[in-house]
């Protein structure tokens, strides 16, 4: 393709080309501090295209491709490249990725051990992570947690995090304005815009933790905390995983090996504050 970058996230070396440049552009931006190993052989490629020659130039339209497609995807518009290369980044790892068992779970890290947090879309999950890792935590990955299929242990996924709505706001007077993306306003998921992880959670993204805590949270209600049975803890994370099935016996051992040996809470919070503290109890009891 006319553009292209090589982008190195945990364990995955994603190929990403494209038929613009400032998607290219953005991407490079947000991911220059992370390792850079041109020769190693990509895991995973994203095209960013355009259906017909003249929707280069002509209400530019990007459509996402690669190694795995969804032939129903509707295109973006050209301002919305870097969600497109996001979006598409995302695809290739939830469809193609076998290394490991994938969780659609945020998770954070601290003395070795690790907090994994699932739910669906606006549970917070993503806004907890960045936020604790803005704290005393190493943040770990907003969209994916990957499990090692032998021993369970977590492994990082730290891509930039994706600030939805009024998380931007929460995040923005918290870090310096040269770790945060463009705006995308007005994208099918509201606004959006893209955090820079630390320094310090990208150097360690090869570091792999033992999961201490399962949390599943649930914003809005009020702050609560709620014990969760393994056979509960089993199926919500089957429901989260996009290649459980494609495992096989190795995905069903992994993750019985998680539930297991893997405390497991509910919680309900009414604000940010409150899910962090929530997680910092929890996180307080489990190393007690």
């Amino acid at each position: 393709m006319r553009h292209s970058t090589r982008i190195a996230v945990g364990p995955v070396q994603f190929r990403i080309g494209s038929d613009w440049a400032a998607p290219i552009a953005a991407l490079d931006r947000l991911y220059a501090g992370y390792p850079d190993d041109p020769a190693r052989p990509a895991d995973a490629t994203v095209r960013l295209f355009a259906a017909r020659p003249w929707r280069r130039w002509l209400r530019p339209s990007v459509h996402i491709g690669g190694d795995f497609i969804v032939p129903d995807a509707l295109p973006l518009p050209l301002a919305m490249g870097l969600l497109a290369a996001e979006m598409g980044m995302n695809l290739q790892v939830a469809l193609g990725w076998r290394r490991h068992l994938l969780l659609h779970a945020s998770a954070v890290a601290k003395d070795g051990r690790a907090v994994i947090m699932s739910g669906a879309s606006g549970s917070g999950k993503s806004t907890l992570a960045a936020l604790l890792g803005e704290g005393g935590w190493r943040l770990m990955g907003d969209e994916f947690t990957l499990i090692d299929l032998d021993t369970a242990a977590a492994r990082a996924f730290p891509r930039a995090v994706s600030l939805k709505n009024e998380a931007i706001a929460e995040l923005a007077v918290r870090v310096a304005p040269g770790r945060l993306g463009p705006l995308l306003a007005g994208t099918p998921k509201g606004d959006i815009r893209h955090l820079i992880p630390r320094a310090d959670a990208i150097a360690a993204m090869h570091a792999a933790v033992r999961p201490s805590l399962l949390i599943f949270p649930q914003f809005g209600p009020a702050a609560a905390i709620e014990a969760m049975g393994e056979g509960e803890a089993f199926v919500r994370l089957t429901e989260a995983s996009t290649n459980y099935v494609a495992l096989g016996e190795a995905g069903f051992a992994a993750l019985t090996r998680l539930v297991q040996t893997t405390p497991a809470f509910a919680i309900s919070y009414p604000d940010s504050a409150a899910g962090i503290a929530l997680v910092e109890q929890l996180w307080s009891g489990a190393a007690g």
